[in-house]
């Protein structure tokens, strides 16, 4: 059966937890709910697989706000039809969120009296850690304010309209009129899609069907289709967001990374050494990086977090995702699983394949953003990641001439760690000096030294 070719401008799907506080994500449309409701958009994430023209787009999008009832409203190029539409698993944004995610990796020095020559290579292992990440019941006159229903379905528990307007305020009444609080200013990001012709992908939640489902969040969707333009929209985003937004964009192609073409992409800041007791602030620590890098941009710039062929990874931050999970993000041109792969040498064991993942991250805002993002794949395969190094030192005896030498190394690698996370957060270099240990670069007291009986008898063995 072939797609019909259309362009699609929109985002992500909604991930609604019901329970005593509803807590989800933002996406490239806006939320429209009860009268009363008030919603907000805080972040995104989006997959794209992409070979070509044809793309398959999974959209879970973080929703925040009390609603009993409440819908996504996306711009499509042209109405899609119900076997286009797919329900797919939140967990398949997550695997792919682990795996791509910046990460924290483990080393620790070998005793240098057993190894006086110390090396990078001699460093005796290493662990990564991982980032701490309804129903239309009525129709009124949509045809007296230029909106019509174009076609109506269901899958599982999204009831799916598609619409037209000739205009964005005819479209605004209507949704109004079927009982949602529009925010304001929908209109004037409407009116560009409108005027391109575009129609509109309103997505509404079945309460009833999502109870007898027994899911605690409503899962992705997923939509496949083809088209020679590789885009997309984030104004409509912008509509009910307070502040800045967040959206992670995961793409998935054969090919090799995919870059933006209307935006500069600047990579993360890595393979920095940092203290390591920022294991236990690993997550404020990268968000201060992150937060940090984005004002120096002058925040207009999309962030380059991850890029490798998923067949491996050196150092994985989780497992890889398996061929199953693979063809549930969308990736169509793999075997999936139906022949036995081959295993390539990495930290875990993963089937090769030739699937690469690009993790691009977007910080934004209506001015600094004007345009939807727009997109190329590239044969461009050279590896990325978004890696900190934390070392420790170590503490046994340092009695030899090796350890001594140590010793007196240690300090300034202890500097130079905290110099660059002061660097990398902009964090004060006096509190960052305050949580790290010097002790271990000071020479013991000859007479603690003297203490030959301590490892023996312990310190109060007169009493």
């Amino acid at each position: 059966m072939s797609i019909s070719r259309i362009i699609i401008s929109f985002c992500l799907a909604c991930l609604l937890v019901l329970s005593c506080a509803t807590q989800a994500i933002a996406f490239c449309g806006f939320y429209v709910g009860g009268a009363n409701a008030k919603l907000f958009n805080k972040a995104s994430q989006v997959i794209i697989a992409r070979n070509g023209d044809r793309t398959i787009l999974t959209m879970a999008n973080d929703f925040q706000g009390a609603v009993k009832d409440f819908a996504m409203v996306v711009p499509v190029l042209v109405a899609i039809k119900r076997e286009q539409v797919h329900v797919g698993k939140r967990t398949t944004v997550e695997k792919l969120d682990a795996f791509s995610q910046p990460r924290l990796v483990e080393y620790f020095d070998p005793d240098p009296c057993e190894q006086p020559q110390l090396s990078e290579s001699m460093r005796s292992s290493d662990r990564v850690l991982p980032a701490p990440s309804a129903t239309m019941n009525s129709k009124p006159r949509g045809r007296d304010l230029g909106v019509t229903v174009e076609d109506t379905f269901k899958v599982n528990e999204y009831e799916i309209v598609i619409l037209s307007a000739k205009e964005s305020n005819g479209l605004e009444t209507w949704l109004r009129q079927n009982g949602y609080n529009i925010p304001k200013g929908a209109s004037d990001l409407l009116s560009p899609y409108i005027k391109q012709k575009l129609k509109f992908f309103v997505a509404k939640i079945d309460i009833k069907e999502f109870n007898k489902s027994g899911f605690q969040v409503l899962r992705p969707l997923q939509i496949a289709y083809e088209s020679s333009k590789f885009m997309l929209p984030i104004r409509l985003g912008m509509i009910n967001a307070q502040g800045e937004q967040d959206l992670v964009v995961y793409v998935l192609s054969p090919k090799g990374r995919v870059e933006l073409t209307n935006y500069r992409t600047v990579k993360v800041p890595t393979d920095k050494a940092i203290p390591e007791y920022i294991k236990s602030e690993f997550g404020d620590f990268y968000k201060a990086t992150f937060q940090k890098v984005y004002e120096r941009e002058q925040k207009k710039v999309a962030f380059l977090e991850y890029a490798w062929n998923v067949s491996n990874c050196d150092p994985c931050s989780s497992d890889p995702p398996t061929p199953t999970e693979l063809k549930e993000a969308g990736v169509f041109w793999e075997d999936n699983g139906n022949t036995p792969m081959k295993p390539t040498f990495s930290r875990r064991s993963m089937p090769s394949g030739s699937t690469f993942i690009t993790r691009i991250h977007v910080r934004y805002t209506r001015d600094k953003f004007p345009e939807d993002l727009m997109f190329q794949e590239t044969g461009n395969q050279e590896n990325f990641q978004g890696r900190y190094v934390m070392t420790y030192p170590f503490k046994g005896n340092l009695s030899c001439e090796a350890g001594k030498k140590y010793q007196q190394a240690l300090r300034p690698r202890l500097e130079q760690e905290a110099s660059n996370l002061a660097n990398l957060t902009g964090w004060s270099i006096r509190d960052i000096y305050n949580k790290i240990d010097f002790s271990i670069t000071q020479p013991k007291k000859a007479e603690e030294n003297s203490r030959f009986w301590r490892n023996v008898w312990g310190e109060n063995t007169s009493k």
